[in-house]
């Protein structure tokens, strides 16, 4: 499983009075750069360049701004293009990386807001609908992170000249965004029983623990060079065994004792084997059964033809290790840069460090996700309930300690780990934690392959800039 977030819990603004840096950053319709992966793609052969229009807010035109492209009945800005790139090139230099060159640098965010739009399209086409009272609760949260009131955010947005119905505009995109991605991504992520089998044989192999399987089978032999006739009379045999042996309340010893070739004291049992004792034609057969059944089809081996049961399963105790932890969350969005919040978090660390403050009450205040009520304590977890760059982070902690500022396609975490613990689990719970830590392996796939394809889909008019 992911982290325990409510999607519909918004970006916590700076603290701060002026407002025209955070509606700079709300001409940003979505998400960050951050809040998920970027998806180059060339645009469709439909794109073409046409008159620009001039954006109009409210009743001023604003200067220098136009339509660059329209995805769909969503239109993406060249100042929603220059504050993006303004924020990418910020990081940069504050993290002393390499930028790429500006042009191609801006082609590649006009690409990813072409994306966003597709996608905030494909939303609306679907139905889904944020209600005003969740606009309401952002709105409340922008304006206590300002520490003004509602009221007051309103008369400052309209004394410097910006548009409030705008500023609810963009929350609502974000929020619909982050929705859609959630639901459309998660539903397109399959786990199969063999993934599972796959992953727990290879955490098994890593701590050198070994699968038990006790097989029975009948046995219809088939000597070399058997004429076909004969071969299909054998087979047919087989396939009467095996319609017996799947009757309900059937008696698989006494099918044996009737039908099979091999031994048959103990009702054809092998015994109890390991998966390398057992040839792969039978182990690739009972891996997907429980206990009790019979696999649904005949087998063919050098020997003959196969109907098997699998009688008992025994699975080593596999131990994990599992964390209690608790965070705090801030997510970047409209009115919160990613170093805004990295600064908040290392304030807040240096506060829990010199006991001016408590974790617990700092996440009751601050973090932006459904721990918060409980001081952000996030319960026990095993390997893979959390995303890689959380559990790296948490893993590397002693009791009580507490993270640097750490980065997740969630937002930006503040970790403390409460308790560590080593404990043995039962066969559902490996095969749940087999399940969480595949399905999390599998996300960042899943969601380039879902944004390629809605963003393959969407019709997009590219426009020249107005001379």
């Amino acid at each position: 499983m992911t982290l325990p977030l409510l999607i519909s819990e918004l970006p916590c603004p700076p603290r701060r009075r002026n407002l025209r840096a955070l509606w700079t950053l709300m001409w940003v319709v979505v998400a960050t750069v951050t809040a998920a992966p970027a998806v180059s793609a060339a645009p469709p052969a439909t794109a073409k360049a046409v008159t620009p229009t001039p954006i109009i807010t409210g009743a001023t035109r604003q200067e220098g701004d136009f339509i660059v492209a329209v995805v769909n009945q969503e239109v993406v800005t060249n100042a929603e293009v220059e504050a993006r790139l303004f924020r990418v090139l910020d990081e940069a230099r504050r993290t002393r990386v390499a930028a790429p060159p500006q042009e191609d640098l801006r082609r590649q965010i006009l690409d990813q807001l072409i994306g966003e739009r597709a996608q905030l399209s494909m939303a609306r086409d679907v139905g889904m609908r944020i209600d005003e009272a969740e606009i309401d609760r952002a709105v409340a949260n922008v304006a206590e992170q300002n520490k003004v009131s509602v009221v007051q955010l309103r008369e400052q947005l309209k004394a410097e000249g910006y548009d409030y119905t705008r500023l609810r505009n963009n929350l609502r995109d974000q929020i619909l965004l982050e929705r859609v991605r959630e639901r459309e991504v998660q539903d397109r992520i399959r786990i199969t029983e063999t993934d599972i089998e796959d992953w727990l044989s290879a955490e098994r192999a890593k701590a050198g623990l070994v699968v038990e399987y006790d097989i029975a089978q009948v046995l219809i032999s088939v000597p070399e060079n058997t004429p076909a006739a004969e071969l299909e009379k054998r087979r047919q045999r087989a396939q009467d065994a095996l319609n017996q042996a799947t009757r309900p309340g059937s008696d698989f010893a006494a099918v044996v004792q009737a039908f099979s070739d091999g031994p048959k004291d103990r009702g054809g049992a092998l015994g109890l084997r390991t998966a390398q004792r057992l040839p792969d034609l039978f182990l690739e057969a009972v891996r997907p059964l429980t206990a009790g059944q019979v696999a649904p089809t005949i087998l063919k081996s050098g020997a003959g033809f196969h109907v098997i049961k699998l009688l008992e399963r025994r699975d080593p105790t596999l131990s994990v290790v599992q964390h209690h932890a608790r965070h705090i969350l801030l997510r970047p969005g409209p009115g919160l840069t990613p170093e805004a919040a990295q600064a908040r978090l290392t304030d807040f660390k240096k506060q829990i460090e010199s006991g001016k403050a408590t974790f617990e009450g700092l996440a009751q205040q601050h973090s932006e996700d459904g721990s918060a009520p409980s001081g952000g304590d996030l319960g026990w977890a095993g390997p893979g309930q959390f995303v890689p760059e959380f559990e790296t982070a948490m893993q590397k902690l002693t009791p009580g300690g507490v993270s640097e500022p750490i980065t997740s396609r969630f937002g930006l975490h503040l970790i403390q780990l409460i308790e560590r613990k080593t404990v043995a689990l039962s066969t559902r719970e490996q095969r749940e934690t087999a399940r969480a830590s595949l399905r999390e392996s599998k996300y960042t796939q899943a969601f380039l392959d879902w944004s390629r394809e809605v963003r393959s889909r969407a019709y997009v008019e590219l426009r020249e800039p107005p001379l």
